[in-house]
């Protein structure tokens, strides 16, 4: 079974090759945002509750972020694998995947770092802002989410780097390019 974490920076391409692996590799695609927009949309117990709490500005728990994924794992027991895609943000995050993917007999294949300089980064939001009309892509949020990133995120690929399944794959080039520089990771592994 082939489970992969795509990760990488805000703009790094995550979204846009996570499309091409997950049909690739015939993966089960888990993007946290998209989970939980689709729980909000289906007004669940779990949606309602999601709702109520990012309407009142807080955060989503580790817990039902790791509900919702082993209710994924539930949900696909006869997939290929699976493409994590926004998860995990934290290194509690990929600890508790840890725990999950041993409860499930599972193990994680690797995790693929999209290598981007952040002057790039900034530049392909602030464009995809004038194209995709994307709220959050504007300078002021741009800076935010670089901080979140770094302070929260980022440490997770220590965790991974000391676990010796941290890939690094450069994330500069057209699309078709960087896939196939996904693609030669995935292959090796």
């Amino acid at each position: 079974m082939l489970n992969i974490i795509l990760f990488g920076p805000p703009g790094a391409g995550k979204g846009t090759q996570s499309q091409f692996l997950r049909e690739k590799y015939d993966l089960t695609y888990i993007s946290t945002g998209q989970i939980l927009r689709e729980e909000i949309a289906a007004e669940s117990e779990l949606g309602l509750q999601i709702k109520e709490l990012i309407g009142g500005g807080g955060l989503v728990s580790d817990e039902i972020v790791a509900h919702i994924i082993e209710k994924k794992f539930i949900d696909h027991p006869d997939t290929a694998g699976f493409l994590f895609d926004g998860f995990p943000r934290t290194v509690r995050q990929a600890e508790m995947l840890e725990e999950l993917l041993k409860k499930y007999d599972m193990s994680l294949t690797g995790v693929l770092s999209l290598e981007v300089p952040e002057e790039m980064l900034i530049e392909r939001m602030l464009e995809r802002g004038k194209t995709s009309g994307r709220a959050d892509d504007n300078l002021e949020s741009i800076k935010h989410r670089f901080e979140e990133y770094y302070e929260k995120t980022h440490p997770v690929t220590d965790f991974y780097l000391e676990k010796g399944c941290l890939h690094p794959v450069n994330g500069v080039g057209d699309i078709p390019e960087i896939f196939e520089h996904l693609c030669t990771v995935i292959d090796a592994l």
